[in-house]
């Protein structure tokens, strides 16, 4: 009864996996991912990078700042790629903003824990998943990272 059972259920019943209308980070974080009638879809995100230039970026309900700054060139690494093992996408959270998101949860906290040049408004930018109230929302990316680096090689986002 593997992938073929319900890949014949679906074509039968006309299903669709569940994991299609989810992000599992949403699910982790008990964050809508997708809209509810009445209200907007698109989200805009600013990013700062070190440099100070600020650049505007549209995503979607349900999209994960880390990797809609990867999929805009933005330079945030996410060495880990979202699973709490690193805190290379440590970002400051504007201060209206930063009261809307869900507070960290103890993993995130210990990887911030981490994070060179913390602040009260630190956040894991992987940890962070938009909804129509982040619309506008500015996160800065801080002077430097921790990662750790096999024989000099520098990792590329994801």
């Amino acid at each position: 009864m593997g992938s073929s059972y319900f890949s014949l259920l679906s074509r039968l019943f006309n299903l669709k996996p569940p994991w299609t209308n989810y992000s599992p980070l949403a699910s982790y974080l008990s964050i809508p991912t997708r809209c509810h009638s009445g209200q907007k879809e698109s989200v805009h995100v600013t990013y700062i990078t070190k440099e100070g230039e600020k650049i505007v970026v549209e995503g979607k309900v349900g999209d994960n700042v880390m990797y809609l700054a990867h999929s805009n060139g933005i330079p945030i690494e996410g060495a880990c790629e979202a699973s709490l093992a690193c805190c290379t996408c440590h970002v400051y959270v504007n201060a209206d903003y930063f009261d809307k998101l869900p507070t960290p949860d103890e993993r995130e906290e210990d990887m911030l824990d981490m994070a060179p040049f913390l602040k009260p408004n630190s956040r894991l930018s992987c940890q962070i998943l938009l909804t129509n109230e982040l619309d506008g929302i500015e996160v800065k990316l801080p002077p430097a990272t921790r990662n750790f680096y096999v024989d000099g090689k520098k990792p590329t986002p994801h």
